[in-house]
């Protein structure tokens, strides 16, 4: 099941994606299915009638991303691979969603790309089980963990470098039904490829990281978790676009600006 957050020009509504006859549309819940009783209002939108994909959630409490989960990805930054998770937060502040930009920092001259699989976190969870981490899952989307290199080198901590303001899109709509053990990850700048690597590559599994992460954080519902990058990661400039995109999830496509290039 697909859950869409969605405008077309009137306030954020969720629904869920369906098919009937060959065409897509969006069947509209009254509420935010995270924290409401599934209800369906009856009304049904076309894809394509000025719909507009928003990210599919807003954390009200964090984003949780993973550091060098995949050996290349580590080794192409110099690092050593590592023997348990590599934590850090992005502020919800930072998330944007689908054709939304990725407005690169004025500190920084570095910005690079990183196509992920997120978890969605859909119960609280504190302390779980691995065996039973996939009970406290919603589903699954595409992000981009975009990071100032420049600031990830300097600062010595990564708020800043992985955190600024439109730094974590996420979207087109979040998957609850999904099988993670194999599936592609991959991300084009202006149509060229830059990575193309799989989750069977994943030193920790999601499984494995919603219980490593709840022995120390509380997760609340729509806390999201990143849970790494393959290799093939580079920079990016202003008047890019950056896609993103994982098997059965589809794709996340974003432009790249610079306020600076604006005035």
């Amino acid at each position: 099941m697909r859950i869409a957050r969605f405008t077309t020009g009137d306030d954020p509504r969720y629904g869920f994606i369906q098919n009937e006859n060959g065409k897509d549309y969006i069947a509209v819940l009254s509420g935010d299915p995270l924290y409401t009783p599934i209800a369906p209002t009856g009304e049904r939108v076309e894809l394509g009638d000025g719909v507009r994909f928003l990210a599919p959630v807003i954390p009200r409490s964090k984003v949780i991303g993973v550091g060098r989960n995949y050996a290349e990805h580590a080794k192409e930054m110099g690092n050593e691979i590592p023997t348990s998770p590599l934590l850090f937060f992005k502020p919800n502040t930072s998330v944007i969603g689908p054709d939304d930009p990725i407005l690169l920092p004025d500190f920084s001259q570095e910005v690079s790309y990183e196509a992920e699989l997120a978890i969605v976190i859909g119960r609280m969870a504190k302390n779980v089980s691995q065996e039973n981490a996939h009970r406290y899952i919603l589903g699954y989307t595409v992000a981009n963990d975009v990071s100032a290199r420049d600031a990830q080198r300097t600062d010595g901590q990564w708020a800043r470098a992985k955190g600024f303001d439109s730094a974590c899109p996420i979207g087109p709509w979040i998957e609850t039904e999904l099988e993670t053990d194999d599936l592609a990850v991959r991300s084009h700048v202006n149509g060229e490829l830059r990575q193309d690597g799989n989750t069977s590559d994943m030193i920790f599994d999601p499984s494995y990281l919603v219980s490593y992460i709840s022995e120390a954080f509380t997760l609340l519902p729509g806390d999201i978790i990143l849970t790494g990058t393959p290799a093939g990661v580079g920079l990016i400039e202003h008047g890019d676009r950056v896609e993103c995109s994982v098997d059965g999830l589809g794709t996340l496509s974003n432009p790249v600006l610079r306020r600076s290039m604006l005035d």
